[in-house]
């Protein structure tokens, strides 16, 4: 358990969590894609992300007194300590599922970097601008292919639908500013996601619409994940990516 309660750390391992998890679940479509070239540029946007946990959870080591580094707290914290938000944690289902579930996170950080690469914390808006030009391709990527599918065959629409549909109810999270939120905002360290509702909820149903899918009627809103309450999927995540250091730990190639 890490003790360290200071806002700025806690905000931080936040950006990380979210990160650090939905690579977890992109990288196991690596040899599995459905064409070569898709297979490919899946794993290097998993491989993107990967690298903006890192640079998250290394300046989050930065504001803590506990001896932590990036390794330990992507691998030796348990499920109730992580906090990212429910939707990166969702299965990756079929190829439908998993570019919409990319397509909601990546249009919402999209807009969020876009915001924090201006903070007053110079180390954080550096490493914002980093993640916005990533997240800048990944969004095109992903809003493409939502269309492609979206407007492709009956069946891809109807994969489409069903996907939007099981996933709608975790993207409200996005927006939902907690109180560590709240406090950078105030501090000026980063932006009020809250402020962001609107303009987010416009421009993913402007999208979708237009790529052929129906504005689920179900308005069920869940969250938790950053208050550490997850889904039981978020276990089965952890016990694979943290085992080597669960069972060697300190293990070094």
């Amino acid at each position: 358990m890490i003790s360290n309660q200071l806002p700025i750390f806690r905000f931080l391992v936040q950006l990380s969590d979210d990160a650090m998890i939905l690579s977890q679940r992109l990288s196991e479509w690596c040899g599995h894609g459905p064409v070569l070239e898709q297979d490919i540029a899946l794993t290097n946007i998993a491989l993107d992300i990967l690298g903006q946990a890192r640079l998250w959870y290394q300046l989050a080591s930065e504001h803590t007194e506990d001896p932590v580094d990036e390794d330990s707290l992507a691998y030796r914290r348990d499920a109730r300590e992580f906090t990212n938000i429910i939707l990166v944690e969702q299965p990756n289902g079929d190829w439908g599922q998993t570019v919409l579930r990319q397509y909601l996170y990546d249009t919402f950080k999209k807009m969020y970097y876009a915001s924090l690469s201006q903070s007053s914390n110079a180390t954080v808006a550096e490493i914002a601008h980093k993640c916005l030009v990533e997240t800048t391709y990944h969004h095109k990527w992903s809003s493409e292919w939502v269309k492609r599918l979206g407007l492709g065959t009956e069946e891809s629409n109807t994969r489409m639908q069903h996907a939007l549909d099981r996933l709608w109810r975790y993207h409200h999270e996005l927006t939902i500013p907690d109180g560590v939120d709240l406090e950078m905002a105030g501090s000026g360290i980063a932006p009020d996601p809250g402020d962001m509702k609107e303009h987010y909820s416009s421009l993913i149903t402007d999208h979708l619409i237009q790529c052929g899918l129906r504005i689920p009627a179900d308005q069920t809103v869940i969250t938790g994940g950053r208050k550490g309450i997850h889904s039981e999927h978020l276990g089965y995540i952890l016990a694979e990516m943290q085992y080597l250091q669960r069972v060697y730990p300190n293990l070094e190639w």
